[in-house]
């Protein structure tokens, strides 16, 4: 009588390499959602700050390393085994998902401001990952261009950031007004320059004004060719100008006085009114975009007056918000 041969249990087969990289890369792209809108974890142990930025701190590091070696393997002829392709993979994973533990560690007593740059940051380093995931797995091992993906791939540059994110919220919201400030004050300069040049479009249609040269005066308000009405600014058009011009001023002077008053005045426990001051504020750069964009040819006055409006508007909520 024939012995019954015991049954032998199937082994899994590995994806190749490559297939196996393209796989991570969609798996950590499916992070990111969760990761934008998931809460803090419940706890009951006491936040302890200085424990929290070491363990953010030495996930970027363990990210970082996770990254080079990678990009290392993947860079010259072998291709790693599809064994050690999957344990390269799980190291990478368990250091992308550790590094979003920790931040789901954050709670939200911080400061909210503080919580978002946070979590930009690692938002930072989950995508820069999972675009080096595509980068090895499209860039062929013999061209020279694997050779510098460890130099242009930007996964480094954002685990380096992690040491100069502000550690309270108090600092968070300086570090937010602060780019306000340069954002409104950049857009100002932009305006005052147009203004003083007489030239909306700072010279960038010269090109098309040569060529409508060679046409006749026909074709001048033909299909592009705009008419003078949609390149410059009339007479009342520029009347209109002046005070959205001192209105983007005072929009940077409140800015600055916002930001003078928290770092005198704000204290690192005001951790909602800091919040409401940096929410606010966020307010004033769209506002201040939209006016800036408003006031270009073809001018809408009654765009320019609205928007005007609804920049005052949150200007008088910000000064309120700060006394």
């Amino acid at each position: 009588m024939a012995n019954a041969a015991a049954p032998t249990a199937a082994v899994p087969t590995l994806a190749p390499p490559l297939e196996q990289i393209r796989h991570l890369a969609e798996e950590l792209r499916l992070l990111i959602p969760g990761v934008r809108v998931g809460e803090a974890l419940e706890t009951t142990k006491e936040f302890n700050p200085d424990t929290f930025w070491r363990r953010l701190n030495e996930a970027a590091v363990n990210v970082s390393r996770e990254a080079t070696t990678l990009t290392e393997v993947f860079s010259h002829l072998p291709l790693p085994s599809p064994q050690e392709t999957q344990r390269f993979c799980e190291q990478v994973r368990a250091a992308i998902k550790a590094m979003i533990a920790v931040y789901y560690s954050l709670p939200k007593n911080q400061g909210i401001t503080l919580r978002k740059l946070v979590r930009s940051t690692t938002l930072d380093i989950v995508d820069d990952m999972a675009q080096l995931m595509d980068a090895l797995f499209m860039t062929p091992t013999q061209s020279s261009e694997n050779n510098d993906l460890i130099s242009y791939n930007s996964v480094w540059t954002a685990c380096q950031q992690v040491p100069q994110i502000p550690r309270d919220n108090k600092a968070a919201a300086l570090s937010m007004l602060t780019k306000n400030v340069d954002f409104v004050k950049d857009a100002h300069e932009e305006m005052e320059q147009a203004v003083e040049e007489c030239d909306p479009y700072c010279g960038l249609l010269n090109d098309t004004e040569d060529n409508s040269d060679n046409h006749g005066d026909e074709e001048d308000d033909g299909l592009g060719y705009p008419n003078n009405r949609d390149l410059y600014w009339s007479e009342e058009d520029q009347e209109l100008i002046i005070p959205c011009l001192a209105l983007v001023r005072a929009s940077k002077a409140c800015l600055k006085k916002i930001r003078i008053s928290v770092a005198e005045n704000g204290k690192k426990d005001q951790v909602a009114q800091l919040d409401d001051i940096v929410d606010i504020s966020d307010e004033i750069s769209p506002s201040v975009d939209d006016l800036a964009l408003s006031i270009y040819p073809p001018m809408c006055h009654l765009t320019v007056r609205i928007n005007s409006a609804k920049l005052v508007s949150v200007l008088k909520k910000a000064l309120e918000i700060t006394k």
